[in-house]
């Protein structure tokens, strides 16, 4: 584990070390595990998608096995998701081309013998609790022990979890560094996550491997009503922990505590809340995003669950709106700019520098 200065940050900006943060513009990271899709979206009817700048077409076989296979057919390049499944084949709607779930054409019915050479890419997928993930990248580098590990969704008996889906016009890098800056909070996110006292309280940032780790310690303060109004204790002063990690190109996670002292009887004195953020780019200005809060407490609530609802997606709307903003900045103001940062920026800096990294591997 390195520990990594404002001044080493500040100091890798300098112009003669151009470059070597990740943009917009810098080649999606495709050897990775990305989420194609919450599990629940996949089933007989071909689904349409674009991940990572692969059109894919997804669907579950009579046994409720995932398949991922380009959405192209090889003959005359019909959306293969316009097809219609018959068993475990896809059937092309175009001349009738039956694709077995590993790509293999097995009939076309316009000849008497089918080419044994014909064949459609198809992907890993694979399932893991309420999500599928699927691997565009490099083959033979598709190694599900790199899936992240994310045990609380698929755990109903300790955590309570909601969720919910957005399709954002902005790229994958400025939600990570969005995630990974907290001080936007009380500026963004007023009415929700954000207190003044929060964004002012001192944190640490820090790089294991290729993620990112910030944590933050706030004590003898007032709870921010996203968590403190489900569980009843707004009237308190709490300490308040936080980690939010870098975790992959596809993942970023937060785990939040708050710790009241002296619980009302009957009320627990740790609340315990993990929050998922699961994006998946289509393109370098565009992305999936489905997120996940769980809490350790009341786990089948239905008020409470309506409650993180609407308040998370008021918090995450408030980030699409701005990033879809800036992203119409970047894509149209012609007029050359070079962008401020501060050492208030490091940590989403670290991550920058981790997926230009990877990039450039790649590339």
């Amino acid at each position: 584990m390195t520990l990594t200065t404002d001044e080493t940050v500040l100091g890798a900006m300098e112009p003669h070390e151009p470059g070597n943060f990740a943009t917009h513009a810098t080649p999606l990271v495709r050897n990775c595990w990305y989420v194609a899709a919450r599990a629940d979206e996949i089933g007989r009817t071909p689904l349409a998608r674009k991940l990572v700048g692969a059109d894919v077409v997804l669907y579950r076989t009579e046994a409720g096995e995932p398949v991922a296979m380009r959405n192209r057919c090889p003959h005359r390049s019909f959306p293969l998701a316009r097809g219609t499944l018959e068993g475990d084949r896809l059937i092309c709607g175009y001349h009738g081309m039956e694709f077995e779930a590993d790509g293999v054409c097995v009939n076309m019915p316009a000849l008497s013998s089918t080419p044994s050479t014909v064949t459609v890419r198809t992907y890993p997928v694979v399932d893991r609790g309420p999500v599928t993930w699927i691997w565009v990248g490099a083959p033979d580098l598709a190694d599900e022990s790199l899936i992240p590990d994310l045990p609380w969704l698929s755990d109903d008996v300790e955590w309570g979890t909601v969720t919910g889906h957005f399709h954002i016009e902005a790229d994958y890098v400025s939600m990570h560094e969005n995630l990974i800056d907290q001080t936007h909070f009380p500026f963004l996110h007023p009415g929700t996550v954000g207190t003044p006292e929060y964004a002012r309280s001192k944190l640490t940032a820090t790089t294991e491997h290729d993620q990112v780790v910030i944590r933050r310690e706030l004590s003898d303060c007032a709870p921010p009503g996203v968590y403190g109004r489900p569980a009843e204790i707004m009237h308190k002063r709490i300490d308040r922990s936080s980690e939010a990690r870098f975790v992959s190109p596809a993942v970023h996670t937060a785990f939040a505590r708050i710790t009241d002292h002296d619980p009302d009887p009957g009320k627990p004195g740790l609340y315990r809340y993990n929050i998922t953020h699961c994006f998946t780019p289509e393109s370098n200005t565009a992305i999936h995003y489905w997120w996940f809060v769980s809490r350790d407490y009341r786990p089948r609530d239905p008020a409470i669950d309506r409650f993180m609802v609407e308040a998370h997606e008021q918090a995450y709307s408030e980030d699409l709106e701005a990033l879809e903003w800036i992203m119409d900045v970047v894509r149209n103001d012609a007029d050359p700019h070079i962008e401020l940062s501060f050492a208030t920026d490091k940590p989403g800096l670290m991550a920058r520098r981790i997926l230009f990294r990877l990039a450039r591997k790649e590339n």
